[in-house]
C-alpha cells in the first residue's frame, strides 16, 4: 500500500524551512554584519535662509555613537574618527548618546575613555556637540566635561559664534528634550546679526519648537528605529512618539529637520535596513546663483 503526500504538508514544510533561513539571514545581518559596518551617505539642502557666501558648506554628522554596544566598541570609533578626519567637512556636528545606558552583550565604556579617542579629530577640525538622554543617564555634567577636555564645543542651551570656511555663521546647542531643561530661548538668546544659525540637539521632537531662526536643525535620537524593512518602515517606531521623525530630512513650515541615524545600538543589539551612517550635509542657498 503506498501513501500520498498531501500537497498541503509539503508546502507547510518548505514554507518551515524559507522561514528557517530567512530568521538565520535576519540574525547574522542584523546582529553581525550591518552594525560592523559604517557607510557614508550624501545629503544636499537647499536653505531659504542661507547666506550666498556660505553656499556649499560640508558638515559630518554623527549621532547615538552609543559606544560599547555589540560590534560597536573602539575599534569601530577609531575608525569612525579616522573617516571623519579624511573627510573633505569643515566641521563635525554630534547628535548626543556617546555612552550607552544598557544594550543586551554590550559593555560600558566610560565617557572618558571615549572622549580621548575623539582627540584626532578635534585637532583637524571643529567638532560642536550636545548630550543625549543616556550621557545624562550616566552624569551629564561628567560627560560634558570628559568631551570639553579633548576638544569638543559642547552646548547645552547655547550658542557660539564659528567661521568655516569664509561662512560665518552660529553653532546653537539645543538641551535634550527629556533630561534636559533645552531652554531654547536662552539657547537662541546670544544669536545677533544676519549670520545663518544650525541647530543641534539630541530628541528630533523638539523641531515644532524651533525658531525660524535655525537655518537647520540637527537630531539624532531615533536610530531610525534600529529595523526597518522595504516597503514597511520601521515597526518599532509604528505608533511612538519617537516616530514623528524617524530619519532623514523633514521640512514644517519653512523650517527644515535633519535626523541621523545613529552609528550603534541601544537594548537590541540589532540593526537592519539602517546601518550605521556618516550623514555628509552640502548646505546650498536657495539665492546662489
Amino acid at each position: 500500500m503506498t501513501t500520498r503526500h498531501r500537497p498541503w504538508r509539503w508546502q507547510l514544510r518548505w514554507s518551515a524551512r524559507i522561514l528557517a533561513v530567512l530568521v538565520v539571514v535576519f540574525l547574522v545581518w542584523g546582529c553581525v554584519w550591518e552594525p560592523r559596518s559604517l557607510v557614508a551617505r550624501d545629503y544636499a539642502f537647499a536653505l531659504p535662509a542661507w547666506p550666498a557666501e556660505c553656499d556649499g558648506l560640508r558638515v559630518d554628522v554623527i549621532a547615538d555613537l552609543h559606544t560599547g554596544s555589540p560590534h560597536n566598541g573602539l575599534d569601530k570609533l577609531d575608525r569612525l574618527v579616522e573617516r571623519l578626519v579624511e573627510s573633505d567637512s569643515q566641521a563635525v556636528l554630534m547628535a548626543g548618546d556617546y555612552v550607552i545606558l544598557s544594550v543586551f552583550l554590550g559593555t560600558y565604556i566610560p565617557a572618558d575613555v571615549i572622549a580621548e579617542r575623539l582627540r584626532p579629530l578635534t585637532a583637524r577640525k571643529p567638532v560642536y556637540a550636545v548630550l543625549g538622554n543616556h550621557d545624562w543617564w550616566k552624569d551629564g555634567a561628567r560627560v560634558r566635561a570628559a568631551f570639553e577636555s579633548a576638544g569638543v564645543t559642547m552646548l547645552e542651551d547655547q550658542a557660539t559664534p564659528a567661521r568655516l570656511a569664509g561662512c560665518d555663521l552660529w553653532v546653537v546647542g539645543v538641551g535634550d528634550l527629556w533630561e534636559a531643561p533645552h531652554d531654547i530661548r536662552r539657547a537662541f538668546s546670544g544669536v545677533a546679526g544676519e549670520r545663518p544659525a544650525l541647530a543641534i540637539t539630541h530628541n528630533p521632537n523638539v523641531f515644532p519648537q524651533m525658531p525660524a531662526r535655525a537655518s537647520l536643525v540637527v537630531a539624532g535620537h531615533t536610530h531610525g528605529g534600529q529595523i526597518a524593512f522595504p516597503g514597511i518602515g520601521a515597526p518599532g517606531l509604528w505608533g511612538q512618539v519617537d516616530g514623528r521623525y524617524p530619519k532623514g530630512h523633514f521640512v514644517e513650515d519653512g523650517r527644515q529637520l535633519f535626523v541621523s541615524p545613529g552609528i550603534g545600538t541601544s537594548i537590541l543589539p540589532i540593526r537592519f535596513g539602517v546601518p550605521p551612517e556618516i550623514s555628509r550635509l552640502t548646505l546650498r542657498s536657495s539665492r546662489a546663483p
